[in-house]
């Protein structure tokens, strides 16, 4: 039944922090372009939150695009597909960006980019059927996150859901995958609303977009303004401040519901779900085609980089193939970055693959890769204004130096975000997502040797 006290914002609500980082996206106007076959792949088996998935094809096996090379049958997890036709070469370890070690299958390309005969249109007639055509295509967050989506699209009971916000604000600096996929893609990405909002069955959808992106928000509204597109008038665009961190999860509610999602939970506690604009067309598309996640559209930019582009290239492609796409480095590169520069991961080198939850790769020169360097914190309290979750960074690094894990806790560690708005803002330089990351390492680990002592204590019990 709709929910007729619902309504539209016509502005976006006041969002706590942040920063004013420079936009930089000097590739918005840039048409994306296919790169070709690689010569070889790698593809990781874990490219999601969640159960790993097993190599199910050996060395010497032939594949096709979109063919099923890695499975799972935990509920938290995502398949793993072939993104070139040719031979699986071997099986390897391999070290991932974060530091664990995970199963990848080596692919030598043939060039062909034959189409698995199993990929064909899945069948999306009921409720069940939607939510198992989304496992199986393979698709996780890909705004960054990498959580699967038929888990997030998986609503319990208990939650009432009246709201979904659609991220298209990509409010990094350099990146604007996100931004052509609107401009390129966007009836793909109202069929894909249409899809997700009868299987969650809402009467609200909210597309929230940054001010910097008028040609974005004007071939979105002329899509959702449409009567035969929207006849109920359920789909509108909200057009937000221009503001870092404005997509994350968390803010994103906050900016377009002035809900605020409590620490510890989820956005269905409030009644929201949020997805990608890049993931929602994916759905429209990969229930047309059957093809799963086999692709990404990624943002190749950076001080080091010859030719900057918006480039669609096979999974598990090798960075450094997609920057030699790219007319390779005219530079050497000081720093590469997996995602961008306030929340990437940077790279020991450019052998590292393509990942599904990856949106762009940025490479810099000494001038933009050097750091200033730390000095001692003035308590001028910037760093605690920029944090959109209200917390005290410099109170958690001082906890982190005297590894104090009891007053980590106090100070809600687990649910910084690592938006990195506290170092950008601190007039000292403090490194101080890092030092949070090592603060939350430290909770875990504590948290992991509690359960140790737990089990021991009640394998005790059992025994007396």
């Amino acid at each position: 039944m709709k929910n007729v006290s619902l309504t539209f914002p016509v502005r976006p609500f006041s969002t706590r922090g942040g920063a004013k980082v420079p936009h930089r996206k000097n590739t918005a106007a840039m048409e994306t372009v296919v790169m070709p076959a690689p010569k070889e792949v790698i593809i990781p088996m874990s490219q999601h939150i969640g159960a790993p998935c097993n190599v199910i094809v050996r060395p010497g096996d032939h594949v096709d695009v979109g063919q099923s090379i890695g499975e799972n049958d935990s509920f938290v997890t995502a398949p793993i597909h072939a993104s070139v036709s040719g031979t699986v070469k071997k099986i390897i370890d391999l070290k991932m960006p974060n530091g664990s070690k995970v199963k990848a299958v080596v692919i030598e390309s043939d060039g062909k980019m034959t189409k698995s005969p199993y990929a064909v249109p899945p069948a999306a007639e009921t409720k069940e059927q939607l939510l198992l055509a989304i496992k199986r295509s393979g698709l996780v967050g890909l705004g960054g996150a990498g959580f699967p989506a038929h888990v997030k699209l998986s609503i319990p009971q208990d939650k009432k859901i009246d709201t979904l916000i659609i991220n298209g604000a990509e409010c990094e600096p350099y990146i604007t995958s996100d931004h052509r996929e609107i401009l390129e893609n966007s009836w793909d990405i109202l069929s894909g609303i249409k899809i997700v909002k009868d299987l969650l069955n809402v009467h609200r959808v909210i597309i929230g977009i940054e001010s910097n992106k008028p040609d974005a928000i004007k071939v979105l509204s002329q899509i959702a303004d449409n009567e035969a597109a929207d006849p109920d008038d359920e789909v509108r665009i909200l057009t937000l401040k221009s503001s870092y961190p404005q997509g994350a999860e968390k803010v994103l509610i906050r900016a377009c519901t002035g809900r605020k999602v409590p620490a510890g939970k989820l956005p269905a506690d409030v009644g929201c779900v949020v997805m990608n604009v890049t993931s929602v067309a994916f759905i429209a598309k990969y229930l047309k085609t059957g093809i799963p996640l086999v692709s990404k559209r990624i943002t190749v930019d950076g001080s080091a980089i010859k030719e900057p582009k918006n480039v669609i290239v096979p999974l598990g492609t090798p960075i450094k193939d997609v920057i030699e796409f790219c007319g390779g480095y005219k530079c050497e590169p000081k720093k590469i970055l997996m995602g961008g520069p306030m929340m990437g991961i940077a790279l020991t080198d450019d052998s590292m693959p393509v990942l599904k939850q990856n949106n762009a790769i940025l490479a810099f020169d000494e001038k933009d890769a050097k750091l200033a360097e730390e000095t001692d914190c003035i308590r001028c309290g910037k760093c605690l204004k920029s944090c959109p979750m209200s917390l005290m960074p410099e109170a958690i690094a001082g906890c982190v130096k005297l590894k104090d894990v009891k007053g980590l806790e106090k100070l809600n560690v687990m649910t910084c975000m690592e938006c990195g708005s506290c170092a950008f803002n601190c007039p000292a330089h403090k490194h101080l997502v890092q030092t949070i990351r090592e603060g939350k390492a430290m909770v875990r680990a504590e948290a992991m040797k509690k359960a140790e002592e737990q089990k021991k204590e009640e394998a005790k019990k059992n025994e007396q």
